[in-house]
C-alpha cells in the first residue's frame, strides 16, 4: 500500500505521516509550505519526519525522510506536477488534507480558498479517478453545519446553509466527491473535523493564541461574551480514527455504496470559558479577558454525533481535556516560546 498525504507539513498531516511512518505502508507527503502561518513551524514538523532541508530548487523532487516517509515540495494547484506525481508514484490510497484553513481569513482573502479548496481539490480528485485510487479520504469540516440548532450534528442533517466561504468550499468538496463516487465508482470518505487541538497545532487557532497571549500578559479576545461551545478533539484521537479508516478500508454510511461522510470529533462539547479555565490551570496563570460580540462567520456551538464512526470503525476518543491541554502546554513551553 502506498499512501499520498497532501498537506503533510500541516498540523493533522504531520501527525498522520508520523503515525503511518511506523507502519508497513509506504508514505509520501506533499506540501507547498505557504506562509499562511509561520513556515518555520512547518519546517520543524518536517524535521521530525527526517526532512532536514528543502531548498526552493527542490520543488517536485523527492526527499527521503525517516522510516518509510518521503516528501515532495508541491502545490496541489500545480496541475502538471500533481499529474506527474500520480503517474510516477502509483499511489493506492490518498488522504487529502491540504487546504486553505481558517473561517475568518476566508472573509478577507476569498481567492485563496477558491484556488486551494476548490481547484486544488479538483486537481487531486481527477487524478484519483484517472489512476483508479482504491480509497480517497479527504478533510471536510464541522463548519458545514453552520448555526444549526439541532444537536448533536449528524451527517444525516441538511448542510445547505454554510455561513462562511470556508464552510462553503468544504461543502463543495463533499458534493464533488459524491458525484465522482456515483459516476466513476470511486470509494470516497469525507471527514468532518471538529476543533482539533494539540502539540504542533496551528498558531491561528484560538487555544494557541490564548496561551501565547496569557504568557505575554496580554488580553485574550473572547467572542459572543464567552457564550460559545466547541467539540474540542485531541489530535491523537483524530489520528487513531484516520488510521482505523485506512487499515479497515472503505465502509459506507450512506445510500451510495461508494460514498461516505463521517463526523470525527470528541462527541462532548465544552463551554469556551471552561476551556479557558483549563488553560489557566495548566499555565498557573489567570487570563485577562476582553469580552467581544460575535464574529462574522463564526458559530455558537459544535457537537459531533460520532456513532456511525464508532460502529463502522471502532473509533473511540480517549483523551481527557486536562490531559490534552497539559500536553499542548508542555509542547508550547518547549517549542512555542522559542518563537
Amino acid at each position: 500500500m502506498k499512501i499520498l498525504i497532501t498537506g503533510a507539513a500541516g498540523f493533522i498531516g504531520f501527525h498522520l505521516a508520523r503515525a503511518l511512518s511506523f507502519s508497513d505502508y509506504e508514505v509520501i507527503g506533499i506540501d507547498n509550505l505557504n506562509n499562511y502561518y509561520d513556515v518555520n513551524l512547518k519546517l520543524a514538523r518536517l524535521k521530525k519526519l527526517g526532512i532536514n532541508s528543502i531548498p526552493n530548487s527542490e520543488v517536485g523532487k523527492k526527499i527521503a525522510g525517516y522510516k518509510n516517509f518521503t516528501f515532495y515540495k508541491a502545490d496541489i494547484c500545480d496541475t502538471e506536477l500533481i499529474d506527474d506525481l500520480f503517474k510516477i508514484e502509483h499511489f493506492t490510497h490518498v488522504v487529502h488534507l491540504a487546504a486553505q484553513a481558517g473561517v475568518r481569513y476566508s472573509i478577507t482573502n476569498p481567492d485563496a480558498y477558491i484556488d486551494s479548496n476548490i481547484m486544488g481539490f479538483y486537481t487531486i480528485l481527477k487524478n484519483v479517478k484517472q489512476y483508479s485510487i482504491e480509497h480517497f479520504i479527504y478533510a471536510s469540516s464541522s463548519s458545514v453545519y453552520g448555526n444549526s440548532k439541532k444537536m448533536p450534528f449528524s451527517t444525516n442533517d441538511n448542510v445547505d446553509q454554510p455561513i462562511s466561504l470556508y464552510a462553503a468550499t468544504k461543502k463543495s468538496n463533499e458534493l464533488f466527491a459524491y458525484t465522482y463516487s456515483h459516476l466513476f465508482n470511486l470509494k470516497t470518505t469525507g471527514l468532518r473535523f471538529f476543533t482539533v487541538y494539540g502539540p504542533w497545532g496551528r498558531p491561528d487557532m484560538a487555544y494557541y493564541k490564548f496561551i501565547k497571549s496569557i504568557l505575554a500578559n496580554e488580553k485574550i479576545p473572547v467572542y459572543n461574551n464567552g457564550k460559545l461551545e466547541r467539540d474540542f478533539t485531541y489530535i491523537d484521537d483524530i489520528i487513531q480514527g484516520i488510521v482505523k479508516i485506512i487499515d479497515n478500508g472503505f465502509v459506507t454510511n450512506s445510500e451510495n455504496e461508494n460514498y461516505a461522510i463521517y463526523n470525527i470529533g470528541n462527541g462532548n462539547p465544552i463551554k469556551l470559558m471552561d476551556f479557558i479555565s483549563t488553560i489557566e490551570h495548566h499555565l498557573e496563570r489567570k487570563a485577562t479577558i476582553e469580552m467581544l460580540p460575535m464574529q462574522d462567520g463564526d458559530v455558537y456551538k459544535t457537537y459531533a454525533d460520532i456513532s456511525d464512526l464508532k460502529i463502522n470503525y471502532g473509533y473511540q476518543p480517549t483523551t481527557d481535556l486536562h490531559d490534552g491541554i497539559k500536553n499542548f502546554v508542555d509542547w508550547y513551553n518547549e517549542w512555542g516560546t522559542k518563537k
